[in-house]
């Protein structure tokens, strides 16, 4: 049996896939949101548990977080916020304020309300870790992509101030920090690149459980590059 739970959320995606069955295999509890109905739940010896949710939306996060952390035999003791998305564009003064603020909507606020919701929890199971993803864009920008620097960059930002403000509650946060991840979607975007310099889900996943991990106790606001070869 589970003895501690984690909340991936994007656990359905390219990423996801990966960092949700590497703590399934490490015999974790996962939840893992979605939006889609889910039928049935699996226990974690099996598969994740999945619930319902919106997480840009406050009482969809306060669903996804109870269901993460209502079994007392398994406290929530991790959360790993994989939410977010990425959408190329004119320079900024062809880029309408709209499209710059949907990449903070999708990359940000659902970090945002899925920590905050966490936090509790994390502080009452006696401390927990969070882990956030930014990218590499976020230190070296590009250029089409300024709304998405900005948002990734920001979440950086804000896991460095959860870093700090909970370090003495036990909670600790880390970023992971990909470059171009090897995905169908990417590979659909971007036909012509040299795939094999990019890094894989499976190589991210590893990083990813180790933050959450009590491996990795002693560390607090770090950015960890996962670039691949890229």
């Amino acid at each position: 049996m589970a003895d501690r739970s984690v909340l991936v959320t994007g656990g359905t995606g390219g990423l996801g896939g990966a960092v949700t069955a590497a703590f399934v295999q490490a015999g974790w509890r996962v939840v893992v949101p979605q939006r889609e109905s889910a039928t049935g739940a699996a226990p974690a010896a099996s598969g994740p548990v999945r619930v319902t949710a919106d997480l840009t939306d406050p009482a969809g996060v306060e669903r996804a977080v109870r269901a993460a952390a209502d079994d007392p035999a398994a406290p929530l003791r991790a959360v790993v916020n994989l939410v977010g998305g990425y959408a190329s564009g004119g320079r900024v003064h062809e880029t309408p304020v709209e499209e710059f603020e949907r990449m903070l909507s999708i990359n940000l606020r659902p970090t945002y309300l899925v920590t905050q919701a966490a936090l509790p929890h994390l502080i009452a199971a006696g401390g927990g870790a969070v882990v956030c993803v930014s990218s590499r864009a976020a230190l070296a920008p590009f250029p089409g992509a300024a709304g998405y620097a900005t948002a990734k960059a920001a979440v950086l930002a804000f896991a460095n101030a959860v870093a700090v403000e909970y370090r003495d509650s036990g909670v600790r946060c880390n970023t992971v920090l990909p470059s171009v991840i090897d995905t169908p979607a990417n590979r659909a975007a971007q036909p012509g690149a040299d795939h094999r310099r990019w890094v894989t889900p499976t190589e991210i996943a590893p990083v990813v459980r180790f933050l959450a991990s009590d491996d990795s106790a002693p560390t607090s606001g770090a950015a960890v590059p996962v670039y691949g070869r890229a």
